[in-house]
């Protein structure tokens, strides 16, 4: 399908509330019907539309324009215009849909020269969405007025307190958000395009401003008076730039950490718009939680510091038992030695010997971020040298969040020779063995060639020594480690392998933001997302997204599908899910040029 915008527009009203609805040019753009189809299709796919049907029941009054038809249209408002605004959207509606396309929809015809019919048809259209607003908010009160701050820190208690009602309307909410970003997801899943996505993602928190105030004190009686937006905040990113005021989205993104596999999209795959740094490890399980009904593997979760701050039971260890591993980044005086278990030091989210040599240690202790992302010849051949001191892994996290751990002395194969580790268990001096110096192998497997722990002299007594000296392995539970067990993760820091398993994933997770703010579509333009109400502007967002992700997927099958490979609907996969149908498209992702 072409993405080329048509260029002819009805003229357009500068406020829509101030400004009566105009009769269109003479000359307008139309819309192909094959695109009309597409992301009508969408919609459908996703299945949001049976449960927002359910939530509507008989409602009194006129039943008014189908909200499938409102939905449908700010989906080809954002694809054609970048905007997420109703009234693009409802001119979409009016002006540009052939006959068949207004009938598909349920959208009754007007005539374009009857002011009062254009007017009507407007009304109608703002009153749709309006239905749907109105029916999904929890804490629902008049938009357009700024309320005194303490009735909208009132009405705000509705996003986070446990009434069972407020708790519907929310998963019900973030139930649509979820069904539509992965429609498009279950669309290159069903046609074999991510068949080299190997499971790992990268989840960021971004600005997402609203076109709103932020509160204010009223000047005649120094009351202070809230925003419109009564759950918004002050987003403050990592760089320097100021503070947004608005709301932060969680993202969880398609990554690749390993260059030798093959190509797969990049797509967003989940979605939670909320109010800026709160439950930022909460809002990113839920975008993982659901990938494993779509059938997708999982690897590692890359993420920042925000999600190195927050406490494990809210998003290290949940998402292990999702079965994700981690690779996370530091503070500043996160670095170093942050903590131990059973005297085994937890040195940079690796655990290691209680005998590790001091400069080894403290290698990264006090480091600044400069010297983290282009470390020097020194530091880099320090973080190797830790490598022989770290702990082994023994056996893997269990079901109950156990991981035993295996002292580098102990086995078959040591990596480094301990006098305390052979005092303790009648280690004897091994036989010597013929060494062919010329075979790397044997040289690196010879006991001289390892590093020696040294000792104190004297040495403690046995039952004065830590339990990983006593022991040939540890069991570390999953609260052993207590608060400090947000920083383990499952690569040595800075190592290599650390390295290319996080520079890669970030870098695709902040090119993807990159891509959702850009000149086609822009997150972060608040004038593209006009209509007030946390509930409206969750649903532009995850529109939006949508149509993002649609953009991304079109965009990379015309560079990796070959032109005369047909998309076998045979290969369409059928996934189960508990509360949405999410009956994969057969045919094209999207639809090809209108001749």
């Amino acid at each position: 399908m072409s993405t080329a915008k048509p260029r002819a527009w009805p003229p357009r009203t500068t406020r829509a509330r101030a400004t009566r609805p105009r009769p269109p040019a003479k000359q307008t753009a139309q819309i192909p019907d094959a695109v009309v189809s597409h992301y009508a299709r969408l919609l459908d796919d996703s299945g949001i539309m049976p449960l927002i049907d359910a939530e509507l029941g008989s409602r009194p009054g006129p039943p008014g324009l189908p909200i499938a038809a409102v939905l449908t249209c700010l989906l080809l408002s954002i694809n054609h215009t970048g905007k997420a605004t109703l009234i693009e959207a409802w001119r979409i509606a009016a002006f540009c849909l052939t006959a068949a396309a207004r009938h598909r929809l349920g959208l009754p015809d007007i005539n374009p020269e009857d002011i009062h019919q254009v007017l009507a048809s407007s009304r109608r259209f703002y009153r749709a969405f309006d239905r749907l607003t109105t029916v999904l908010d929890p804490a629902r009160h008049d938009r357009r007025a700024r309320l005194p701050q303490h009735q909208a820190d009132a009405l705000a208690t509705a996003w986070e307190d446990d009434d069972p009602a407020h708790s519907h309307k929310r998963e019900l909410l973030q139930d649509i958000v979820t069904a539509l970003v992965l429609t498009p997801v279950r669309w290159a899943k069903g046609r074999g395009y991510l068949r080299h996505f190997r499971g790992d993602v990268g989840i960021d928190t971004t600005a997402t401003p609203v076109f709103a105030r932020p509160p204010r004190t009223r000047r005649s009686t120094g009351e202070l008076i809230a925003s419109t937006e009564i759950t918004a905040g002050w987003h403050h990113s990592a760089g320097n730039g100021p503070p947004e005021y608005g709301y932060s989205a969680t993202l969880t993104v398609a990554a690749r950490t390993r260059p030798a596999l093959g190509s797969f999209p990049q797509l967003a795959l989940g979605l939670v718009l909320d109010t800026p740094h709160k439950r930022i490890g909460e809002n990113a399980i839920t975008t993982l939680k659901p990938l494993a009904t779509l059938g997708l593997p999982a690897a590692f979760a890359v993420i920042d510091r925000a999600y190195t701050d927050q406490q494990p039971g809210h998003f290290a260890q949940p998402a292990r038992e999702l079965g994700y591993r981690l690779a996370l980044d530091y503070k500043v005086d996160q670095r170093g030695v942050q903590g131990s278990a059973h005297g085994a030091l937890l040195i940079d989210d690796s655990l290691a010997c209680p005998l590790m040599p001091d400069r080894l240690a403290q290698a990264t202790t006090g480091l600044d971020d400069a010297a983290i992302r282009t470390p020097s010849e020194e530091l880099t051949a320090l973080i190797s040298a830790r490598e022989p001191y770290l702990l082994r892994l023994k056996q893997s996290l269990n079901t109950d969040g156990t991981v035993r751990f295996q002292c580098p002395a102990a086995g078959t194969s040591p990596s480094l020779t301990c006098p305390r580790f052979d005092r303790l268990h009648q280690r004897g001096p091994s036989r010597p063995t013929a060494v062919d110096l010329t075979d790397t192998r044997q040289r690196a497997a010879h006991p001289a060639a390892k590093p020696r722990i040294l000792p104190p002299q004297p040495d403690h007594k046995t039952g004065e020594l830590p339990r990983i000296c006593q022991q040939h392995t540890i069991t570390v539970r999953k609260d052993d480690l207590g608060h400090l067990d947000k920083f383990r993760q499952d690569l040595p820091y800075l190592s290599p392998s650390w390295r290319g398993t996080y520079s890669a994933a970030r870098a695709m997770t902040e090119g993807l933001n990159g891509r959702l703010k850009g000149h086609d579509l822009d997150l972060a333009d608040p004038k593209s997302r006009l209509a007030h109400g946390r509930v409206a502007q969750t649903i532009l967002v995850a529109l939006l997204v949508a149509v993002a992700n649609d953009h991304f997927l079109d965009q990379w099958r015309h560079t990796h599908q070959p032109p005369d490979e047909p998309d076998a609907p045979t290969d369409i996969l059928q996934i189960p899910a508990e509360h949405i149908d999410r009956t994969p498209l057969t045919g094209r992702s999207r639809p090809p040029p209108a001749p």
